[in-house]
């Protein structure tokens, strides 16, 4: 058995009289691609920002890679092994697509191997072309994954995506799963937060439904899929094609 790598316990965030997030279990193993699913106000956004650590928890615990991080600020969780993509890119737009991984690298890899590892992530992101453009000339797409490369500079090992697919095209929406399945290939671990289920389909192995701010199925994908109950709650008959 994979060992877990994230584990939520009873987690819960209330904001005055409401609970946006209600007695979580949530267990992410360590080497798969776990998607949070769930229909708007399901609290999706909200235990995402839990886990990174930009909410503080009401009630309940997290442990990250063996250790309690519930009261850690995120960066010490980035510190343990987190590392995060949140939906809109930040990127520095005025700075050349090579400098922003440059700036991205420069803490986590000695001197001798910084032009090796921009070369390799420009590869891997497909921006090679593109080295010496400035971020802002990019097309949203390629942002997206220049600020995935960036999140992957501390060699994390655990990449939190919120997210990453808005805003892109079809075709980018698929490029940028193919890229997921490859690091995860490569021995990353994936928790990503989506509603777009063909990208869902494309990249899950294990899935968690939130609905009004509780588990309410999980499983693999097509566990998920199959149960009729998520189809009601969540996909509807317009995802039947």
């Amino acid at each position: 058995m994979k060992s877990a790598l994230l584990q939520t316990s009873q987690l819960t965030k209330r904001f005055g009289g409401h609970t946006a997030v209600s007695d979580v279990n949530l267990t992410v193993k360590q080497g798969e691609i776990h998607c949070l699913i769930g229909p708007n106000g399901a609290g999706k956004s909200t235990l995402f920002k839990l886990i990174v650590g930009t909410h503080e928890a009401s009630d309940g615990r997290i442990e990250f890679a063996g250790q309690d991080v519930t009261s850690r600020r995120p960066y010490e969780r980035v510190q343990r092994g987190m590392s995060i993509k949140m939906q809109a890119p930040s990127v520095f737009k005025e700075l050349p697509v090579a400098q922003n991984l440059h700036i991205a690298l420069q803490h986590h890899v000695r001197k001798s191997e910084l032009a090796r590892e921009e070369e390799r992530l420009l590869a891997l992101l497909d921006l090679a072309q593109d080295a010496s453009k400035p971020a802002g000339a990019l097309a949203h797409g390629q942002q997206q994954w220049l600020e995935i490369g960036m999140a992957l500079a501390s060699n994390p090992k655990l990449l939190l995506m919120d997210e990453p697919t808005a805003g892109l095209s079809p075709e980018e929406t698929h490029k940028t799963g193919e890229l997921i399945k490859r690091l995860n290939r490569e021995g990353m671990t994936v928790l990503v937060v989506e509603h777009d289920m063909a990208f869902i389909r494309q990249i899950a192995q294990q899935v968690t439904v939130l609905h009004f701010g509780k588990v309410f199925s999980g499983g693999s994908i097509d566990e998920v899929i199959a149960d009729p109950r998520v189809a009601e709650i969540y996909l509807g008959k317009k995802h039947e094609h």
